[in-house]
C-alpha cells in the first residue's frame, strides 16, 4: 500500500494523472511564476534536455529514498562526516547524471527537495520521513558545490546554468540552481561557500548578464583593468551593489525633502521647490511599484509592498487636499482648512518615512539579522490576530445586542468599539458598562478583559518568544538568504536600461521623444547618454572604487589565487614557513584526534586489531606446540630402525 502511494504521488508530481484537477491546480501553484519577473526565455534551448534532466531527478529522488528508507533524526542527516550521507552516498549523487548531465545534478537536487517537501503535504502521516529527505536532497547539494574545485565550472554550469524539467508534458521556465534555492529558501545550499561566492560576484557584478541573450551570465571582462576611463560605463549600474546604493541614497534624499516639507509650513497654500521634489519622488515610486505589479503579478506582494503602497496612499491624499484647498480664494476658511488638513496627513506619515529605511538597510548585517526576526514575527502574529478577529467581533455583537434590549437604538457603538480596543491595548475601562442590562454587560466585559490579556495576549508573547529564539539561533544562516533574495531581486530585474525611481520618470520622457521613431542601436546610445549624465555622480565615485578594485584583482591573477582572494594576517608568512621539514606537520597528525569517526568506535577498531594481533599469535604457539612433539617422534623411530637393522645384519 505504501509503494502504491508513492507511485500515485509520483505520478502527480510528473503530471501524469491528468483528470486529477485538485492536484494540477496545486501543482501550478508550486509552479508560478517566482517573485521576481524573469527575461523570456523561449529562444533558449538548454544544453540538457529537460527529459534528461527530469530523469536525473527521478534517479536522484530513488538514490535518497534507498538511503533514507525511514524516518531519522535530522542531525543524522546534516551531522558532519554523516553516517548516512557519506561520501559514498556523494559521489553517486554525481554520477548520477553521468558524464554528459552531470551539470543539472545540484539543480535536480532541488527539485526533488522541492518534490519530498510537496510529498509532506499531501501525506501528512509521513511529512517527517519526506522532509528529513529533504533536507537530504541538500545536505549532498551543498556537499557537491564546497567540493566542486573548478571555479569557472561551479559559478558557470553548476549554478548560473538553466535548465528545465518535464511537467503535464510540457517544460517548465528554464532557472538555475541560485534561483532555485532562493524560491525554496533552502538555507543549506544557500549558505555553502560557493553559493556565496558566486552571491558576491552577481553582487559586485563580477557576472553580468549577456546583452544578447540577459538570460545568461558571462564575467565582466573590465574586472582587472585598472585604466579609470573603462569603468565609466552607464552598464555597470546594472550590479546590485550600486542599485542598491542608489537606492539608499534616493531613500535617504526622500527623506531629507520630507523633513524640509513639514518644517517649513506653507499657510498660503501654495508648494516650495521641497514639496514638488517630495511629490515628483512619490509619483516616481508609485509608478515603479505599478510597473513591478504589471510584469510579475500578485507574486511580487510582500509586506514592504503593502507598507509603500500605504505610504504613497497618504502622500497622495494630502497632495490632493492641497490641490483642492488651491482651488480655492487665498484667505478664505476652506482654503486653509484643506491645507491644515493636507499638513495632517502629511505629518500622520512620518513614522513611515523612517521605518522605510529598514528596507534599504537589510544588506547591512545587524539590520538584515533584525528585519528577518521582524518577518518571522509578523507571520506568527497572523494567528493571534485571527483569532483576536473571531472573539472580537463575537463580543461586540453581544454588546450591540445588549444596548438595542436597553433602547432600540444602538448609540453607543463607538463607546463600545472604543471601550473594546482599549482592553485590547491594556486598558479596560470597566464603568460604562455597568448600564448594559446588568449584569449581562459588565459581566461579559470581565469575560472579553479576561479572554484578550490574559489568554490571547500570552499565546502571542509566546509566538514572539518561539519565533526569536528560532532565528536567533540561525540568524546568519537566515541573513545570508535574505541578502541572497535582494541580489537576486536585482538580478532578475526585467529593464536592461536601470532607472531606479524616481528617475523612472526619465524614462518614461525618453521612451515617448525617442523610442517610437529610433533604431533600436540609436536608441540604446541615447539611454547611455541620458543614464551617464543623470547617474555621473554615482559613475564617478563606482568608477574609482572598482579601479582600486581592479588593482588587487590584477596582483590575485599574477599569484595565480582567485579573483576575491584577500592577503590576511596570518597568511602574508606562509611563503617562510616549512612545516614539513621541521616536522610539525608529522607531530600535529600524531596528535590530533580522529574527528571523522566516533570515539568508541574508534576503541572498538583498536580492540580488533589487537584481538587478531592475539590470535595470531596463539594460532602460531598451537603451530608450534603440536608441531615439536612429532619430530621428536620421528626421530625415536628413525634410531630404533636403524638399530634393528644393525642387529639383524649382526
Amino acid at each position: 500500500m505504501a509503494s502504491r502511494n508513492s507511485r500515485m504521488t509520483l505520478g502527480r508530481l510528473l503530471g501524469l494523472s491528468r483528470d486529477d484537477n485538485r492536484s494540477r491546480r496545486e501543482w501550478d501553484f508550486e509552479h508560478r511564476d517566482p517573485l521576481l519577473p524573469q527575461h523570456s526565455t523561449g529562444h533558449l534551448n538548454p544544453v540538457v534536455p529537460p527529459v534528461e534532466v527530469t530523469k536525473v531527478a527521478l534517479r536522484l529522488r530513488h538514490l535518497i529514498e534507498e538511503c533514507v528508507p525511514c524516518e531519522l533524526e535530522e542531525s543524522l542527516i546534516t551531522q558532519a562526516h554523516s553516517r548516512v550521507i557519506t561520501k559514498k552516498v556523494i559521489l553517486a549523487a554525481k554520477e548520477a547524471g553521468g558524464e554528459q548531465y552531470r551539470s543539472c545534478v545540484v539543480f535536480c537536487l532541488l527539485v526533488c527537495s522541492r518534490w519530498f517537501k510537496r510529498q509532506a503535504i499531501l501525506e501528512l502521516w509521513d511529512a517527517d520521513l519526506h522532509n528529513v529527505r529533504s533536507t537530504a536532497c541538500q545536505v549532498i547539494a551543498k556537499a557537491i558545490i564546497e567540493n566542486e574545485e573548478d571555479t569557472s565550472y561551479l559559478l558557470h554550469t553548476l549554478l548560473l546554468h538553466r535548465f528545465s524539467i518535464i511537467v503535464n508534458g510540457k517544460p517548465t521556465p528554464p532557472a538555475n540552481a541560485i534561483e532555485k534555492a532562493v524560491d525554496l529558501h533552502a538555507l543549506r545550499v544557500i549558505c555553502s561557500s560557493g553559493y556565496q561566492k558566486c552571491l558576491h560576484y552577481l553582487w559586485k557584478g563580477w557576472l553580468v548578464q549577456d546583452e544578447d541573450d540577459p538570460t545568461v551570465f558571462v564575467d565582466y571582462k573590465g574586472r582587472d583593468d585598472e585604466r579609470y576611463i573603462v569603468h565609466l560605463d552607464p552598464d555597470r549600474l546594472r550590479a546590485p551593489i550600486y542599485q542598491n546604493a542608489a537606492r539608499l541614497l534616493f531613500s535617504i534624499l526622500y527623506l531629507v525633502l520630507y523633513t524640509m516639507s513639514i518644517n517649513s509650513v506653507n499657510w498660503d497654500g501654495s508648494f516650495d521647490a521641497a514639496e514638488i521634489l517630495l511629490y515628483l519622488f512619490t509619483l516616481g515610486f508609485i509608478c515603479d511599484e505599478l510597473t513591478k505589479f504589471w510584469k510579475a503579478g500578485y507574486h511580487i506582494l510582500s509586506f514592504w509592498t503593502a507598507f509603500n503602497s500605504v505610504l504613497y496612499a497618504v502622500l497622495s491624499v494630502s497632495f490632493v487636499f492641497r490641490i483642492i484647498g488651491l482651488a480655492h480664494p487665498l484667505g478664505s476658511d476652506t482654503r486653509h482648512q484643506y491645507d491644515s488638513l493636507s499638513y495632517n496627513f502629511l505629518a500622520f506619515s512620518a513614522p513611515m518615512f523612517w521605518i522605510r529605511l529598514l528596507l534599504y538597510l537589510d544588506s547591512f548585517r545587524f539590520f538584515g539579522a533584525m528585519l528577518v526576526v521582524l518577518k518571522v514575527m509578523m507571520k506568527e502574529s497572523i494567528i493571534f490576530f485571527a483569532l483576536l478577529a473571531v472573539v472580537f467581533v463575537g463580543f461586540m455583537q453581544a454588546f450591540i445586542g445588549l444596548d438595542l434590549a436597553e433602547d432600540l437604538e444602538t448609540d453607543e457603538i463607538w463607546f463600545i468599539i472604543q471601550a473594546m480596543v482599549n482592553s485590547i491595548m491594556g486598558s479596560p475601562e470597566f464603568s460604562g458598562f455597568e448600564k448594559f442590562a446588568p449584569p449581562f454587560g459588565i459581566l461579559l466585559y470581565y469575560i472579553f478583559t479576561f479572554i484578550v490579556m490574559v489568554i490571547l495576549l500570552n499565546i502571542l508573547i509566546a509566538l514572539y518568544g518561539s519565533a526569536y529564539s528560532d532565528i536567533y539561533e540561525n540568524a546568519d544562516d537566515e541573513y545570508m538568504a535574505l541578502f541572497a533574495q535582494k541580489t537576486m531581486s536585482f538580478v532578475r530585474a526585467p529593464d536592461e536600461n536601470v532607472y531606479i525611481a524616481p528617475l523612472n520618470l526619465v524614462e518614461v520622457v525618453v521612451i515617448v521623444l525617442f523610442s517610437w521613431w529610433l533604431p533600436k542601436d540609436k536608441y540604446e546610445l541615447v539611454n547611455d547618454v541620458v543614464m551617464a549624465v543623470i547617474y555621473s555622480p554615482l559613475l564617478v565615485v563606482a568608477a574609482y572604487f572598482e579601479t582600486r578594485k581592479a588593482a588587487d584583482v590584477h596582483r590575485n591573477r599574477l599569484r595565480g589565487e582567485d579573483d576575491d582572494d584577500t592577503v590576511e594576517e596570518w597568511e602574508q608568512l606562509e611563503d617562510q614557513v616549512d612545516f614539513e621539514a621541521e616536522g610539525w606537520t608529522k607531530r600535529c597528525e600524531d596528535v590530533r584526534a580522529n574527528v571523522e569517526v566516533d570515539p568508541a568506535v574508534v576503541e572498538v577498531r583498536r580492540l580488533m586489531d589487537e584481538v587478531a594481533e592475539l590470535k595470531g599469535l596463539v594460532e602460531e604457539l598451537k603451530r608450534g606446540v603440536e608441531g615439536k612433539p612429532k619430530d621428536e617422534k620421528g626421530e625415536g623411530e628413525g634410531e630404533g630402525g636403524e638399530g634393528g637393522e644393525g642387529e639383524t645384519a649382526s
